[in-house]
């Protein structure tokens, strides 16, 4: 039986990955949570995630998206070998990039701003 899966990484999982590391990450996971998820911040956590867990190759019948896209990201991040500061680093791009994106397109519609991006 499939799971419930998204194309992309939803944001409805980031509360789920807040103890899969350590406290600099549960720190982000605190501060993303209180922001819009159409927030910069949020689209770069959500932009970050799409890329390490590469969501752009998923398969709707991979065994990855049948278990779904919490249990794929978790093990994602526990498969990850760097430290949260490198994680940290990682969000930190996205959200420039993010940032560097919205301010020379003008885009309204962030969300589509970070399909165009991936």
């Amino acid at each position: 039986m499939y799971a419930a899966n998204e194309i992309l990484f939803p944001a409805h999982v980031i509360p789920e990955l807040r103890s899969s590391r350590g406290a600099k990450w549960r720190d982000l996971i605190d501060h993303v949570l209180t922001l819009p998820q159409t927030h910069e911040e949020v689209l770069a956590f959500m932009l970050m995630m799409v890329r390490l867990n590469g969501c752009m190759e998923c398969e709707t019948d991979s065994y990855r998206a049948m278990r779904g896209c919490n249990l794929c990201a978790l093990q994602t991040l526990r498969r990850y070998k760097g430290s949260d500061d490198q994680l940290l680093a990682i969000y930190q791009e996205n959200l420039n990039t993010i940032r560097d994106y919205l301010a020379r397109t003008g885009y309204k519609n962030r969300l589509q701003a970070v399909l165009e991006l991936i």
